[in-house]
């Protein structure tokens, strides 16, 4: 019997990565976008649930943004949208998939976190903040679903060599940021992907962990 997967942020970077691998392994997978699910609202979130059954072996909560600004410049505004975003929406979706998980009393949640949510740095405190807590919600849950046999991981990817990452970052500074990587290149979207793949597959005791996938950056 094919499985299901929900995947957010499927469209782009190690999302697109995920998506294709999955599909190629034989899933279905189900990547909306953000017209079919706008994650910054939970009357979205809500609608989207009720135009289709919760039934998905395998939760992926990739999708995120970042908003970087020194502490006073931040905005009521800026704090609604990257908690809805990057932390309120993943335990949202979590919970409309977590009944069908329980009643097969099987299951697989995956929540990319970063390595800003392992430690940070200036003007990311926003960002910082929810994935450091999209960590603390994947122990949590770990422990409190175990007995359902659901499985649930964080992985904090490093710097990956995406799109973005193209766009953002100027042929010195990627330079000076290789010097801090041991591995000294960036890694690619296919080793995140081929993991959370492990993770929703093979995995069978691996529960409450945040894996550092970074080429030894936060070594």
């Amino acid at each position: 019997m094919t499985k299901n997967v929900l995947l957010t942020g499927g469209s782009r970077g190690i999302g697109h990565v995920i998506r294709t691998l999955f599909i190629d392994a034989g899933f279905n997978v189900i990547a909306p976008s953000r017209d079919e699910l706008d994650l910054s609202s939970e009357a979205s979130i809500n609608a989207f649930f009720k135009s289709t059954m919760a039934e998905y072996d395998v939760v992926i909560n990739n999708a995120g943004i970042n908003i970087i600004k020194p502490i006073l410049e931040i905005t009521s505004e800026d704090l609604q949208l990257i908690n809805q975003i990057n932390l309120s929406a993943p335990l949202q979706i979590i919970q409309h998939c977590v009944p069908y998980m329980k009643g097969q009393q099987s299951g697989r949640i995956i929540n990319v976190s970063s390595i800003w949510g392992v430690r940070s740095k200036e003007y990311r405190t926003l960002y910082s903040g929810t994935k450091f807590g999209l960590i603390g919600y994947t122990k949590a849950l770990a422990r409190e679903l175990a007995e359902d046999n659901i499985l649930v991981n964080a992985v904090c990817p490093g710097f990956i060599d995406t799109e973005l990452t193209e766009k953002s970052l100027s042929e010195s500074q990627k330079e000076e940021l290789l010097k801090q990587v041991p591995l000294n290149r960036l890694g690619k979207p296919e080793e995140i992907a081929k993991y959370i793949l492990y993770l929703a597959t093979e995995n069978t005791f691996i529960t409450g962990q945040a894996t550092i996938i970074d080429g030894g950056f936060l070594s």
